[in-house]
């Protein structure tokens, strides 16, 4: 097996390692009720998806 012979520098780990990040998610606005949504899923406030309720909310 392989073995270094020298230590990598920090700089160096960090230049690599600059693409290793979570994407941030793609948002929209609910046509509903205005709220902020992640794409493809259902509106968490008024539980519409597409232009059809999915989720009975309850009214408060």
């Amino acid at each position: 097996m392989a073995h270094p012979k020298h230590k990598f520098s920090h700089q160096r780990t960090a230049k690599r390692r600059t693409h290793d990040f979570a994407p941030v998610p793609t948002l929209a606005t609910c046509p509903n009720c205005g709220a902020t949504v992640m794409y493809h899923c259902v509106c968490p406030e008024c539980g519409y998806y597409r232009g059809r309720q999915i989720i009975e909310k309850k009214s408060e």
